[in-house]
């Protein structure tokens, strides 16, 4: 007669594991989407959505993100918002030689 080489209590713990993976595996997706939106919102009429491209560009220093910082630091209206852009742009500056 056939056999089985795994036993019935291994199974849920197999389908368990490849459902992990699946998750992580999307919510890593959808986190590089969501970041990618927040570079775009960098002239957004939110406050709060131009506050989260500011930390998009902070993690990801580069001359392309000076000199879109550069620009928006000339546009920003809000003193904080302009202050925190101000900031990275003084981080970023070495980028820019």
């Amino acid at each position: 007669m056939w056999r089985r080489s795994r036993s019935l209590g291994e199974r849920p713990l197999v389908l368990g594991a490849i459902a992990f993976v699946g998750g992580v595996l999307v919510g890593a997706l959808a986190w590089g989407q969501a970041l990618r939106a927040c570079r775009r919102d960098l002239f957004c009429p939110s406050p709060l959505r131009r506050l989260a491209a500011l930390g998009y560009l902070a993690g990801h220093p580069g001359a392309d993100s000076a000199r879109l910082l550069g620009e928006y630091v000339a546009w920003e209206s809000h003193p904080l918002l302009q202050r925190r852009a101000r900031r990275l742009l003084e981080r970023m500056t070495p980028y820019l030689d």
